[in-house]
């Protein structure tokens, strides 16, 4: 082993606005903010960082010409729980055609996906 991961960065034009979406989405408190840079969780339930990025320029999900770059895969244990939740915080439906799991943007314009069996 080299390495153990820190954290997951996404870049974004609001690291405030998009770590308090993602923490009332995946139930984790904020852990540390350094000016244009945010941290939720931590070691145990991992940890997600977000960047200010002022020339962000969002994915286009699926468009192949604006890739997405990345993507998180959130398992949920009820989707027809989950869904309304994420979209009063901000998200977007993008696609629900596969038959577990629903992809969404968040309000940056990330794609993730919240899947279940």
């Amino acid at each position: 082993m080299i390495g153990r991961l820190s954290s997951v960065v996404l870049d974004c034009p609001d690291p405030h606005a998009l770590a308090r979406f993602y923490c009332e989405v995946l139930g984790v408190p904020i852990t540390g903010v350094d000016g244009g840079w945010v941290d939720i969780g931590d070691a145990t339930t991992g940890r997600i960082s977000f960047q200010h990025a002022p020339d962000h320029v969002p994915p286009r999900w699926p468009d192949p010409r604006h890739p997405q770059q990345i993507h998180l895969d959130i398992r949920v244990d009820d989707i027809d729980e989950a869904e309304p939740k994420v979209l009063a915080l901000g998200a977007t439906l993008l696609s629900a055609t596969e038959p577990r799991f629903r992809v969404y943007a968040d309000p940056a314009g990330h794609p993730f996906c919240l899947e279940w069996e």
